[in-house]
């Protein structure tokens, strides 16, 4: 199963005491202080890894601690600081805090960082302490402790378009035909049971990431049938291509029921441009053509197609590609750091 939640501790590493010492020399009785500062403890952080995938590292490791600095020592010399700890995660990954669930950040691009835990700074040795009228402070700071937090880490797919119907409409059929990706495919509902990724060349330098969500029902948005688990993955798309069954009685209904469900799961996700198609047109023949069978409501027309036999899937994808360009859909959004606010594919998966 795809690994897209964890729950880490990061401790940062506690700053060194600064030294109490005074210079000892032969014919110098009375030396001045001399004791230096401690180094400065290590920090976490979180930097972006876009090679990694999916949040499993840290099934087997939930504990980071960085090292605490050194404490200072005479002849002023300061203690060395801790290095950094520096822990990767894949692009998509939200930071919050475990208890109260406050974004802390949202990484999206390669490269981004965030300062899971501070290291505390070093103390000042006694050699700081002296003044014209205090000469021979005996007085040093001690490290101040490094920052501890329990924090709950959500990968969220990173993904042009985001496949969106119910159970067994043929989206792995269609994403495999498509792109490089080899998703389970079987003829019964909820094949699909993790998301899954895959690079579409529409034509040269024309390309878009397409993600296979698994099927939604009926009360998705309250988390049934693992609702809150794929609903939240569509939220990272720039654009949703919605299936509807050729063989569906009342194709219509159905495409109300998927937009209710995107709707009470978040305002946001309706607000999303939406290309519609009707798949798995080949079970229907000659009757499957032309427009669509119900007003489209600003929806975009995707037209007939069939994963099958391939049908109508260059007009499908030629569509997808005029929103995404007309959705400026060509980046993703820039990572954020605090603010209110998995990935199981193939190697074909590229940054935009």
């Amino acid at each position: 199963m795809l690994a897209d939640r964890a729950t880490i501790d990061v401790l940062a590493g506690h700053g060194g005491s600064g030294a109490v010492s005074f210079r000892r020399e032969k014919y110098v009785p009375k030396g001045g202080p001399d004791g230096g500062d401690g180094g400065d403890g290590g920090s976490v952080i979180l930097l972006v890894n876009e090679h990694l995938r999916t949040l499993l590292d840290f099934q087997f490791r939930a504990r980071f601690q960085a090292p605490s600095g050194a404490h200072g020592s005479g002849n002023q010399k300061s203690g060395r600081s801790g290095e950094d700890l520096v822990v990767p995660v894949p692009p998509g990954t939200l930071v919050m805090e475990a208890e109260s669930g406050d974004l802390l950040a949202d990484l999206v691009e390669a490269g981004a960082q965030f300062v899971a835990a501070r290291g505390g700074r070093g103390g000042r040795g006694n050699a700081r302490f002296a003044t014209p009228t205090r000469q021979a402070p005996r007085k040093a700071q001690p490290g101040r402790p490094g920052e501890e937090r329990k924090l709950q880490l959500e990968l969220r797919l990173i993904a042009d378009v985001g496949l969106v119907g119910f159970p067994n409409v043929g989206k792995s059929t269609l994403l495999s035909r498509v792109s490089a990706a080899r998703p389970k495919i079987a003829d019964y509902p909820f094949t699909t049971l993790e998301p899954h990724l895959g690079l579409v060349r529409v034509r040269e330098e024309q390309s878009f990431v397409m993600a296979d969500l698994p099927g939604l029902i009926e009360g998705a948005h309250q988390g049934k049938g693992l609702g809150h688990d794929f609903l939240r993955h569509i939220q990272r798309t720039r654009t949703i291509l919605m299936l509807l069954d050729s063989a569906s009685e009342d194709p219509a209904a159905d495409r109300e029921k998927l937009n209710r469900e995107l709707r009470e799961y978040s305002e946001d996700l309706t607000r999303k441009p939406t290309v519609v198609a009707m798949s798995r047109s080949d079970l229907r023949g000659d009757e499957a053509q032309g427009g669509p069978p119900f007003p489209l409501d600003g929806a975009h027309w995707g037209g007939w197609i069939s994963g099958v036999t391939g049908v109508g899937l260059d007009h499908l994808l030629n569509v997808v590609w005029d929103v995404l360009i007309g959705a400026g859909a060509a980046k993703p959004a820039k990572s954020r750091v605090g603010g209110d606010q998995g990935v199981a594919g193939t190697e074909e998966r590229e940054p935009w």
